[in-house]
């Protein structure tokens, strides 16, 4: 299997996944304007989105640069692990909700890394680019704050100030954000260790 092809299913993947969670919102909220503003809460959601474009990108040929598919893969490694942690079986899900839980949480965060593993340009990634990563789950939190602060309601109950407090929430911010950072450091020496064995 080609990286390109490879490339193809893992935006499949992800596309699918949003397709079923938009269906399966849409039929609670009746209105696709509402049902798009509702999805755009999650860090879930926009992750799998920046996974179909940048994936769907290299399967039609384009060449994004390495550290930005490192990026992206971490982003969608902190969806699966956060969500095997913190968020597993908090829900009861059932039909398209499921399914879309399924892929967007479970599966998309496993075969991102697998193209990783087989399909990566070796030997490009620098170790201020673990800081660099940052920027887009840094970025989100403010955004996730500053929504559920005016709806009443957070995306993820880790982030849930009305509920556990600013300063729980900010540990738990910081908490994360030490877990991201290391694993951005161990994703760079993975990469130096196997560019110096190919």
């Amino acid at each position: 299997m080609t990286a390109r092809i490879a490339a193809a299913i893992v935006a499949l993947v992800a596309l699918a996944g949003l397709v079923v969670q938009f269906a399966a919102t849409l039929d609670q909220t009746g209105s696709v304007a509402g049902t798009l503003w509702v999805l755009l809460r999650y860090f879930t959601v926009l992750t799998n989105l920046l996974v179909a474009l940048a994936f769907g990108w290299v399967a039609i040929g384009g060449r994004p640069h390495p550290r930005r598919l490192a990026g992206v893969m971490l982003a969608i490694l902190l969806v699966g692990i956060i969500y095997g942690l913190l968020l597993r079986g908090l829900l009861t899900l059932s039909g398209g909700a499921l399914l879309a839980d399924t892929l967007l949480h479970k599966v998309t965060p496993v075969l991102v890394p697998l193209w990783w593993i087989a399909f990566a340009v070796r030997g490009q990634l620098r170790w201020r680019d673990a800081w660099g990563w940052t920027l887009f789950p840094a970025l989100y939190l403010p955004y996730a704050l500053l929504r559920g602060m005016a709806e009443g309601r957070y995306a993820y109950p880790f982030i849930d100030v009305a509920k556990l407090g600013i300063g729980t929430v900010l540990v738990n911010a910081v908490l994360i954000a030490i877990g991201f950072v290391a694993a951005g450091h161990a994703l760079v020496w993975i990469d130096r260790r196997m560019a110096e064995r190919s």
